[in-house]
Formats: structure tokens, sequence, C-alpha cells
């Protein structure tokens, strides 16, 4: 066979590529700034003209009116009262009215009773609930840290201000700013720093063996997806490898932005709730009463003449128990010498700070394995041991002394401990000098992970103090000789630490001693033991205070004194904390990554915004405040209309913009580019005021239409995307839960508090790591709102999963709906669904009826807020007959179906059981599910 000329083929080839490369460069080239709508800033439009200006009762009426006649169609009629009083209710504030507000509201006739009825819930203290809900989506709030072990976190103070931000109207501009940088305010209060946990919602590895360096920078590009997504609406995570392929964004853009981001520290902050702080206060009073007392027995004064008072015989007994206490204790004590710290690093980055103690305190990165080292100021004089305290402190977990989050909260493990002295202090050796210990002691030690350990010169083993935490532990290292120091030096300790999880020295102190006296582990905390050994005449008075008090605290004549104190102080409850972020004293040095894989840095970059929007003010700073103003900056183009979109989407089950998520050139263009201009500059006429924007957005005839759909919208419009019909659509799975609770009167209102655990299957619990724990709360504590829920990433509750509710695992800023059978059988069987459904049912037999048909409204009222009309009451009537039939013989059984063995009220068990099973299905209805 004869081939084509191949040069000729070859040339056509190069031809038709070239012709689908120029093509392509038409259809995917990046849309310049100025040229996509969603980057221009958008200006006020201009009211349209309508057909049926009567109708459009709001400005924003008129741009869907504008689009409804364009197209040939007409709005729908308005929804009946009950409908909107229901659908108010639960958009405002996530709960459906209770018989008496829905009485309420439908006697009230007067034109603006519509409006009313709204500004009554926006002033709700559940509005913040509703909206925090939709929030919490978006930050990928949870409760438990991911990852294989996933530990439970506290953080749910960040869940409380949210709440009290939407209730009291925070303006939206400092919303966004409180979160992405409160930290850095001007005097920032306690809760512009409880806000900063925005950034504290990603996962945490506490696997064995990972690297800590790399799960931060992991953490930190998270930070930048869900920023972007929540405020800018922009696909940000697609220039993280390469230049973005359709919007302007480049690479070094990218990692420009990522730079906001890399300067944090990642603390616990303690958050004192009233509760907790009354209960702290009275006991502290309790415990200075009782010190009081003690010192009573012992003034810290001279002893007294004679001639005595009859009490002070036993003050001359105490005082006579304190000095020869002293002088016993003298005898063995060791003089200890505190060394000043000059020079203090850690390899992994933590940040050593320096107390006035002269122990330095770790904050900062909590990486998984750290070495420190410290060179202290040594004096002159012979050397004979040293002293390590590893001491507690607030800042650290559970006080310290570590800073270990897995194998024991605030625990630490010391592999090697290793003292130098530089070679002019051994005028033998050229060589710095490093110091041998023989048969050191701790306070604390455990089998197989003993002191020794820490001075065998294997890094794989360790002193570790697992079961030691919340309290100081001392380490005495005796030198196997004498060391003389002749002249002032310093002395180099490298402290490390290659254990996993994070278990390392939180709050270290090091001492050294030259008495030449036998060492042994001081019994005392050292301080007390230098005091003793410095001996009562040779102190001043604050050091015989200090002496005294601690005799006090620990004399067998007191035992029934200090037990009481003891106990007081050990039922003091610790205030909870929470995860924020601050920023860093000195900044870290940020890359470009090749392909934006963490092991391949490439150039340093700065801080900077990217070039496709606004640029930051010429002589601001370039870090996370910065950024955050720029955010929610006027000039910025995208805040306002990604922010209402969402908004407008949480109403109406569809945002202008179908893709919340892509305001880019790939995104969905807006239905009605108009009035999301409108809504996005009336936003920033309202001084950012989102409660206001959500009135101007229920006020409206739009929301106000009726959401039932003829057959002919059904063929043009089946999604509604022109709005010519009112929302609906199913709620979110926990409003479904809240709406089962309110029915039933079971729902507990409690606003704000930790997360609690309601009833869940077995199986949910062991698919969790380690068949983690689910301790179903108790009381009214299980009957709390949906958004209190415990939620656990590796094991999120399968009520709530089936009716997708999002993981949080990642940024969302909408759910997807499905439709399946699990679903119905969730609603079913569900613990708290059922146990709604008997607590209906006794509120249905306890209710002051004559009839069956009577029950069956009051039935229908309760779980639909509306009248039945007479099919549907005949529908519950004949249902409830044929479970009371069945009941009555025996078929089922009645007292599991009531869950009782004993009805509430004149009703039979059978009846009750009847009812029980006919709330099930009035909870199931698709009308109950869904926002009509």
């Amino acid at each position: 066979m004869k081939l084509a000329n191949p040069s000729r083929s070859s040339y056509w080839l190069i031809q038709l590529m070239g012709a689908w490369s120029l093509l392509a460069l038409l259809f995917i080239a990046p849309c310049g700034a100025n040229e996509h709508w969603a980057f221009r800033l958008p200006a006020v439009p201009t009211l349209p003209t309508v057909r049926n200006p009567t109708w459009a009762q709001h400005h924003a009426d008129r741009f869907v009116l504008e689009q409804l006649d364009r197209q040939g169609h007409e709005p729908s009629t308005t929804a009946s009262r009950s409908t909107l009083i229901r659908r108010l209710s639960l958009d405002i504030t996530g709960l459906p009215p209770t018989l008496d507000e829905f009485k309420l509201r439908l006697q009230d006739t007067s034109p603006d009773a519509h409006e009313r009825h709204a500004d009554h819930l926006l002033a709700s203290p559940h509005f913040g609930e509703r909206w925090a809900l939709w929030w919490l989506d978006a930050v990928r709030y949870a409760d438990s840290n991911g990852y294989e072990v996933d530990r439970p976190r506290s953080v749910w103070p960040y869940r409380d201000w949210l709440i009290s931000a939407f209730n009291n109207g925070l303006p939206f501009d400092q919303f966004a700013i409180e979160q992405i940088a409160g930290d850095m305010l001007p005097e920032a209060t306690l809760e512009q720093r409880i806000a900063t946990g925005f950034h504290r919602h990603t996962y945490l590895n506490e696997e064995g063996g990972h690297d800590w360096e790399q799960f931060r920078w992991e953490a930190i590009v998270d930070r930048v997806h869900t920023t972007a997504t929540i405020f800018l609406g922009l696909s940000f995570s697609c220039a993280q490898c390469h230049d973005h392929k359709y919007d302007p964004l480049t690479q070094e853009e990218y990692w420009r932005f990522f730079a906001f981001f890399n300067n944090v520290d990642e603390p616990f902050l303690e958050v004192p709730t009233g509760p907790i702080t009354d209960r702290r206060k009275t006991l502290l009073s309790q415990i200075a009463t009782l010190e009081k007392t003690r010192q009573d027995i012992f003034p810290h004064k001279s002893p007294r003449p004679a001639g005595r008072q009859e009490n002070d015989w036993r003050q001359h007994s105490i005082d006579l128990a304190f000095h020869t206490w002293c002088r016993h204790q003298a005898a063995a004590a060791v003089k200890w010498r505190v060394l000043e710290p000059l020079h203090y690093t850690s390899k992994m980055n933590a940040t050593l700070s320096p107390l006035e103690d002269h122990s330095l305190l770790a904050t900062g990165d909590r990486p998984e394995i750290d070495t420190y080292h410290v060179t202290y100021r040594l004096p002159t004089g012979p050397l004979h041991g040293l002293l390590l305290e590893a001491l507690p402190h607030p800042a650290l977990p559970k006080r310290g002394p570590g800073r270990g989050s897995v194998l024991g909260d605030g625990a630490f493990a010391l592999s090697e401990f290793k003292a130098t002295l530089p070679s002019q202090t051994n005028q033998q050796s050229p060589q710095p000098m490093q110091l041998t210990f023989l048969r050191p002691s701790a306070t604390y030690q455990q089998k197989n992970r003993t002191i020794e350990l820490s001075i065998d010169g294997d890094k794989l083993t360790n002193w570790h103090i697992q079961g030691g935490e919340g309290r100081a532990q001392w380490a005495l290292f005796p030198t196997a000789t004498a060391i003389p120091i002749n002249r002032p030096t310093t002395l180099s300790i490298t402290y490390l630490m290659n254990f996993v999880h994070q278990q390392t020295l939180g709050r270290f102190r090091l001492s050294i001693t030259q008495d030449p006296k036998p060492l042994r582990l001081p019994s005392h905390p050292p301080q007390i033991d230098s005091l003793l050994a410095t001996g009562w005449q040779n102190l001043s008075l604050p050091q015989r205070t200090r002496l005294r008090d601690y005799f006090l605290s620990v004399t067998p004549e007191l035992a029934e004194l200090n037990k009481q104190i003891q106990e007081l102080r050990a039922a003091l409850p610790e205030p909870p904390t929470t995860l924020v972020v601050t920023e860093r004293p000195t900044s870290r040095i940020t890359f470009l990554h090749t392909r934006g894989e963490f092991h391949r840095r490439e150039s340093r970059v700065t801080a900077d915004v990217p070039e496709m929007l606004h640029a930051l003010p010429r002589n601001s700073p370039r870090n996370r405040l910065a950024m955050a103003k720029w955010i929610a900056s006027r000039d910025n183009p995208l805040t306002g209309r990604v922010i209402l979109n969402q908004i407008w989407q949480e109403v109406f089950g569809r945002g202008l913009v179908v893709t919340p998520e892509d305001f880019g050139t790939q995104g969905t263009p807006p239905t009605h580019p108009k009035l999301l201009d409108w809504l996005a500059t009336e936003f920033l006429h309202r001084d950012w005021d989102l409660k206001a924007m959500i009135q101007q957005i229920v006020h409206s005839s739009t929301y106000r239409q009726s959401s039932r759909i003829s057959a002919a919208a059904a063929s043009w419009d089946p999604l509604n995307q022109w709005l010519a019909r009112g929302p609906r659509f199913r709620v979110h799975a926990e409003v479904i839960r809240d709406l089962a609770l309110t029915s039933s009167g079971l729902l507990t209102r409690r606003i704000g508090g930790p997360s609690f655990f309601p009833p869940r299957p077995d199986l949910g619990k062991m698919i969790a790591y380690a068949n983690a724990s689910w301790s179903v709360s108790k009381g009214a504590e299980r009957y709390r709102r949906g958004l209190y829920i415990h939620r656990k990433r590796t094991a999120p509750h399968p009520g709530l999963a089936s009716l997708d509710a999002p993981p949080r695992n990642t940024c969302k800023v909408r759910r997807r709906r499905s439709n399946t059978p699990l679903q119905a059988l969730a609603l079913l069987n569900d613990q708290t669904m059922l146990e709604s459904a008997q607590a209906i049912a006794h509120l249905i037999t306890a209710n002051n009826a004559d009839t069956e048909v009577e029950r069956a409204q009051y039935a229908f009222r309760l779980c639909l807020s509306r009248e039945p009309d007479a099919r549907e009451v005949e529908g519950i009537v004949q249902y409830y007959h044929r479970q009371f039939q069945r009941l009555s013989a025996g078929t089922l059984d009645a007292a599991a179906i009531a869950g009782s063995e004993e009805s509430k009220s004149d009703a039979s068990l059978s009846s009750l059981a009847a009812w029980t099973a006919t709330a099930r299905v009035l909870l199931n209805l698709d009308e109950t599910l869904t926002k009509e």
C-alpha cells in the first residue's frame, strides 16, 4: 500500500491543530477583570416600568415583574394567610408557629398584618439560630477534629457568638472583619477573638507519624478556599496548581492570598460563661474564707507575748510545729537557683516566650515533634545537679504542663535531655563538654517511660507523663561529679521531644544547685526547698510568709481544714475553651508551590490581593486585617452580590445565581441581574444590615405569592427560576426535627451552650473510630434544636445525613436536595420522631375534644399549622380507627408503640397507641416537611 505524502499530511495536521488552538483561546481564555459582570461594581439600577405596578409593593418586585412581562406571564395570586404565617415563621426563625401564635396571627386582619408578623419574628431570639444554621454550613462547623481519630473539640462558643451577632444586627462588614481578623482589631474584645473561630473549623490530624507542617499548610489551603467561596463566590482553589483556566487569577496571586493566612498561631481561648463564672466565684469565696481561718490560727507575725487568750494555745502549738518542721526539713533541703534563659529556639517554629519567673512558655505552632535549644546564664561555683520543672499554665491543654492533645491532654514526652558547657569552661578540652548524669529521678513515672530514658541516648524512648497532667512535675539530674564553674558562662540544654501527638513541653523552668549535700528529689516544690535550705533567720518577710503559707497547707495539725480547701479547689469548674487564631509576632515566609504540592517550594511571595479586583490602599499593611477590610469594602464588587444571593437562596430555595460558589466566568449568570445589583447596592445603602435585607425580601409581593403550580407553569418554568410563584421546598434536616419537637411540645428552646447528643442508631456509633461512645443526653437536653446536635465528622447523625445535611467536611454554600425511600424510613423510625409522635398522642388524648373528628382537627393543626378540610379529617379519622382496631385485637403491642404502660388521660392504651401511629403519619406528610 502506498502511503500519503508524509510532509503534506503533517502540514494539514499542523494547520488543523492551529485552528483548534485558536478556537480554544476564543472560548476558554480567561475573561478580563472589567469584562465579566461580577467583577464590575454594581450600580443602582433604574426601576423598570411594568404592566401591573400595583402588584409591585417593593422595588424588588419591579425587577421580578419586568422579567415576567418580557416573557408574557403573570405572577401568582397571594398565598393564604395561614400559609404565609407558617412560611414566615420557618424562614425567619426556623420554627413553625405554635397553636397560640397561629391563632393570634390569624386573628390579625389589619392591612399590615404580614409586615407586623415579619417584624415580630425578626426580633425573636430564634432568628439568630435559624440564620446561624446557614452560616455553619458555609464555615464547615463541626464538633470533632476529623480524620481517623476524630476526637471531640470545643468550639461551640463560636456558634454562640454567631447567634448573638445575627440577633444583635451586627453590620455584615463588621461581621466579616471580626471573623477573618477580629484578633487584630485594636483592643480586641473577648467576643471579637472568639469570632476568629471562623478559621478553626478545619480538620486536625492527630494520627501518629504525620507531618505537622504539611497539615498546617493544608488547613490554610482550606481557609483560602472557604474565605474565597463564602465572601467572594470565586473558585480560588483552581489557581492553587496553575493559573486559573477561566478567571483572571494567576497561581502567584493565589499564593499571595494564601500568605495572609500563613502567619497565624492556633491557640485555645478560655471563655468564662455566666453559670461557670458564678460557680467559681462562690467556691473561691468559700476557699478564701477557709484560708483566712487558717491564717487567723497562725498569723504572719512574731509570736505573741505571755498572757495569751484561750485559743492562743492552739496557735502556740502550730507555731512550735512550724519551727520544728522547718528544722527537720532544712536538714535535707537543697538550695536551688533558677537559671535565666538567654536564647531559646524551637526547631519546628513553636513560639517560646519567657515569663517573669524565668520559665519558658510554648505557644503558637503545635508540631507533632519538636526540639528546643535553650541557652541559660550560668553563675560561678560548683555545679552538682540540674532540676527541670514542667509547670502548668492556663494557655496549655488542660493547663499542661505539656502541649499534648492525644494520649493525655496536657501531657509531654521528653525523649532526650542534653546539657552542654562551652569549651572555655573546661580548660583541658577544646570541645564543648556534655554533662553526664547519674540516677535521675522524677515526681511522676510510668513503667517503660521513666526519667532514665531521657538520658539513654535513644531518641525513640522517653519520659512520659501521661496520667500526670494538670499539675507541676519535676525531674532531678545529679551530675556524675561536681563541675567547677570558675567564671560566668552559659549552659546549653537540648530538649528533644520525638514522640507523637504534639507531646512537647508547654511550660518549663531549669534550676541548678551548688549545694554539696547529697541530692534527692524535692518532696516540696523546689522554691520551698530553697527557702528551707536558706534558713528561717535569713529569709525576708515575704519569703517567711510564703513558707508559712505552704506549711499551713500541708501540716497534719490542719488536715481537716486543708482537706476542705482541697475539695473546694478540686470542685472549681474549668471555664470552657474555644479555638481561635492570633497573629504571630514574627512572619512566616510564604512560597509559591509547584503544581500546588506541599513539598515543591518555588519562589517567595508576599501577601496581596488579586489584581482583578480593587487594590489594597496604598499605605495599608499587607496583613490579615487589611485583607478582611478589603473583603468588606464598598469597593468590592462581589461581597454584597454573593451574600445577598445566598440569602435569596435560603428564602426561595434557589439563588438568582444558581452557582453561589462560583460567580466567575464558568458560573451561571443571574436570572435577574438588575435585581441582584439592586439587592447589593441596597445592602450598602442600609449599612450592611442583613436583618433589614431579609425584611425587604419577606415584605415583597414576590415572596407572598402562592406556591401552587399550574400545569402551564410546570411546563414553562418547572424550577421557578422566573419567580412566578412563591417558594416551595422541603425544609432543612435540622428543621424537620424541630418541626416535630415543636408540634409535640417537647422542644427545649434554650439558646446557646455546648452541643448535645440525641438518640441515634447503634450502627452509627459502631462505624466511628474505636467504636467511639455516644452518650445520649438526658431530660430536656435531648430535645434541643437540631442546630445544637453534636456534629461528628466520621459518623454524622444518620437522620440528618439521610435528609441531605452536609457532613461539614468542606465549605458548603448550598445544600443539595434528594428524594429517596430512605428518608421516609428515617422519619418513621428515628427515635426523636417516634418520641414526638408519642407526645403528640398524649396532647390529643388530653385535649378537651368530644369527638374523634375534633381530635383529628386538633392533631392536624398541631402538625401543619392550618385547618384541615373535610376530606383530610375523614382520612385521619379512618386511619385512626384502623389502627385502634388492630391494637385492640392485640395484633400490635400498644405499650411499645405508645412508649408508655399507661395513658396520662382517660383514654385507653390502645387509643393512645393509635393516635401515636396517626401522629407518625402526620409528621411524615409532604406538607409537614415542606415550606409551602
